[in-house]
């Protein structure tokens, strides 16, 4: 395996290269990623809806590793995971603007990707026929309903451990040179975040936008289950909460691995 040291020398030629990629590559890897979440989201929905209480959310944890793993060795664009381009941003390895776009195409390409998913699942009937809905279905409406009615301050704190466990997945993944190496070190942190319940805003993304469309299409209407909501007490407070988790794993490194070396760029 690669030590943490190595592991940072290896981060700076990945953040050289996903900070100067032109923006369109960059766009069309984010929506492949936002689909991969998407559909380990999707997969958790389906496979938990078989359960209730602790054991739905096991079951939910042991499948949705699937997006991230997918991820790591597929080659995709997650803004949550590229969070760790602040270490190398504050050993100067990388500029502000290369981040910045990389960020904002990501994320722009994250939600793409996560709606493509979401209205091939709804629309596709996977959560129930023409007319009838399945508990799969309902598992997506009352999920987003929680995720819509949930308090903002909650969401936020919560997905401050979320990306913290995502950074470490992709760092981990970065330790091993082979692919099952990479799914083992994925695959503990992100079942330890889905089984705590904590938030990841791309998760979020399918998540909302699914029950959403499943609400209007079965004719379910849910309150507080509508997009305002979501991306007031959802999205947002999710996204900042996961820049601020990926920046401490990020700070972290930097201080230890990063600050002693000099300048690359």
């Amino acid at each position: 395996m690669n030590q943490p040291k190595e592991i940072a020398d290896n981060y700076i030629g990945a953040a050289k290269g996903k900070t100067s990629q032109v923006w369109y590559k960059i766009l069309i890897l984010a929506v492949l990623a936002g689909a991969f979440i998407a559909l380990g989201g999707a997969f958790a929905t389906s496979a938990g809806s078989y359960f209730s209480g602790p054991g739905s959310a096991l079951v939910k944890g042991a499948v949705f590793p699937l997006g991230l793993i997918l991820v790591v060795l597929c080659g995709a664009e997650l803004f949550t995971g590229n969070c760790l381009l602040i270490a190398p941003l504050l050993n100067k390895d990388v500029k502000i603007t290369g981040v910045l776009k990389n960020w904002g195409t990501a994320y722009i390409g994250n939600f793409i990707g996560a709606v493509f998913v979401a209205v091939f699942v709804v629309f596709g009937h996977i959560y129930g026929g023409t007319s009838a809905i399945t508990s799969a279905g309902m598992a997506c409406i009352n999920t987003a309903a929680a995720k819509c009615n949930a308090g903002f301050w909650d969401t936020f704190l919560r997905a401050i451990p979320c990306n913290m466990l995502v950074c470490l997945a992709v760092w981990a993944a970065m330790a091993s040179r082979n692919a099952a190496g990479k799914i083992l070190a994925v695959y503990m942190p992100v079942f330890a975040f889905v089984v705590c319940g904590f938030e990841h805003s791309i998760a979020n993304m399918y998540y909302i936008t699914s029950g959403l469309m499943t609400s209007a299409h079965y004719g379910i209407p849910v309150s507080g289950l509508d997009f305002g909501n979501g991306l007031l007490y959802s999205l947002i407070p999710s996204t900042l909460g996961n820049i601020i988790g990926g920046s401490l794993i990020a700070l972290a490194y930097f201080a230890v691995y990063f600050k002693s070396k000099e300048s690359r760029l």
